[in-house]
């Protein structure tokens, strides 16, 4: 399977990145335990050319969940652990005095930073300030990097994984909404539950080591990504999505009631936009073949969760941007298939005019006698009784 693979029906093709998702879990599982819902999203994300903000406690295997699957893609991975320190040309690259030994002159020569990888792990990115974290918008958008009045095209596939302790707020800088809104999914991490930490504990305490095998190569990656795009997504399916996004602008006529009281900014366009793609990677990833109102529903948490923002009244009462996602998708209806059909009358039944049909001619009284018999008697039959007297 390559970018270059010969033209096959939709079936096959489907059939294809099925087993590859099946492949690639198997691989992943060999080091990660649990975490389902995230390596689902995070291979969403990657398949549908987006980029993802993973938030959750230490411990939770963040960091190690995106070097492994860099493995079993046998892509380059780059880790930039961000310090209040860091530089943006630390993450970019920067250019530095070079001499020619033969000539004795002297040139500049930029030197690639760690943002010239495919998949990159922007680790604790809340910790350096926004002039840095500014550095990985033009990469994350336009996937190219400008240095020194030089652009550079950055090698494709390219798939930014951030991540953010929620417990730190000390020493920290929240992300701006701008850089918020490049991020098409925020993955929140859960505790893994009883059986899996018994099993996590008993993996990592043991002298076993797990070879993860490549199962996929940067030109799949790249076909699949094309792929994503040409899943047939219905008119009502991507209103559905466009009417989810618009119900969380608390100044829009259309929104609830709820939103104009808890939310004080709701989700631009891009969220209907990557409710669509994910909603589309996410069927082709599970063997199906047209986008469907659970896909959608299924994206509406990690596409609008960093994209609204609550209020004084929502906090003051406990709501936090979950409860109203969940709230909102009680109330928006899913769209119906077209116009809805007007019943046709009855149509009335006309009857045949009769023919008239002539007497039958008048039959011999004995005939009539014999062709109609007098019917039998009903009921019990009475035994003969004497014979009358004979008249005299």
């Amino acid at each position: 399977m390559s970018a270059h693979t010969p033209p096959m029906s939709p079936e096959e093709a489907v059939r294809r990145v099925a087993h590859a998702r099946d492949a690639l879990l198997a691989e992943v599982h060999k080091v990660i335990i649990g975490q389902d819902e995230m390596i689902e999203q995070m291979l969403i994300c990657l398949f549908a050319r987006g980029n993802c903000l993973t938030i959750g406690v230490p411990g939770l295997a963040k960091t190690l969940t995106v070097s492994t699957l860099a493995q079993a893609l046998a892509l380059r991975f780059s880790r930039i652990q961000f310090t209040p320190d860091l530089m943006p040309s630390d993450i970019t690259g920067t250019e530095i005095i070079d001499q020619d030994p033969a000539t004795g002159q002297r040139h500049f020569r930029f030197i690639r930073g760690p943002v010239f990888a495919n998949i990159v792990l922007a680790d604790e990115i809340n910790r350096t300030p926004p002039k840095t974290q500014a550095a990985l918008l033009q990469a994350m958008q336009e996937n190219e990097v400008t240095a020194a009045g030089k652009t550079y095209k950055l090698e494709q596939p390219f798939f930014v994984m951030a991540t953010q302790n929620p417990i730190e707020q000390e020493g920290t800088y929240p992300l701006p909404e701008a850089q918020l809104d490049r991020f098409m999914l925020s993955i929140n991490i859960g505790y893994p539950t009883r059986s899996e930490e018994r099993e996590i504990v008993n993996a990592t305490t043991q002298a076993r080591a797990h070879e993860v095998k490549p199962v996929l190569q940067g030109q799949d990656v790249l076909w699949i990504q094309q792929l994503v795009r040409q899943v047939p997504a219905s008119q009502h399916m991507v209103d559905y999505a466009v009417d989810l996004a618009r119900a969380t602008r608390p100044k829009e006529p259309p929104s609830p009631d709820f939103v104009k009281k808890w939310l004080a900014w709701g989700a631009g366009p891009r969220a209907a936009q990557n409710m669509t793609l994910g909603a589309k990677a996410r069927t082709i990833l599970r063997g199906r073949y047209a986008v469907t109102a659970d896909d959608v529903r299924a994206m509406a948490f990690p596409v609008l969760r960093h994209r609204i923002f609550t209020n004084f009244n929502a906090d003051a009462e406990g709501i936090d941007p979950e409860q109203v996602i969940q709230k909102i998708l009680e109330t928006v209806p899913e769209q119906s298939y077209g116009e809805p059909l007007a019943p046709r009358p009855a149509a009335r039944r006309q009857r045949a005019p009769e023919t008239p049909v002539a007497p039958p001619p008048p039959a011999h009284p004995a005939a009539a006698r014999s062709a109609n018999p007098s019917p039998p008697p009903v009921g019990p039959t009475s035994p003969p009784g004497p014979a009358p007297p004979p008249v005299r």
